[in-house]
């Protein structure tokens, strides 16, 4: 399966950009987090996320890139999120 890729998100992305990505994705807001970075730890996110919106929590991520798991590969009807090699090779990446 080949995607169309619409572009590799460099910069920190909005919180309006991480919804609409949500959506696309149909994962937990938490898939967008890098849970192994020190600001993640330092935050003590682990205990908030639960209790958090997917706004607030997007907002949150939209201030500090180094929150945000990366890669982070957008296309027109996908969002890929971290590496896992199957679904990047099935994107031929």
């Amino acid at each position: 399966m080949e995607f169309e890729i619409r572009h590799i998100i460099k910069e920190t992305p909005t919180k309006e950009e991480f919804l609409a990505w949500q959506k696309i994705a149909g994962v937990d807001k938490k898939k967008f987090v890098n849970t192994n970075g020190k600001k993640y730890k330092e935050l003590g996110l682990k205990d908030k996320i639960a209790e958090m919106s997917d706004s607030e929590l997007f907002s949150l991520i939209a201030t500090d890139g180094m929150l945000v798991k990366r890669p982070l590969l957008v296309g027109n009807d996908f969002v890929l999120i971290g590496f896992k090699k199957q679904e990047w090779e099935a994107a031929n990446l």
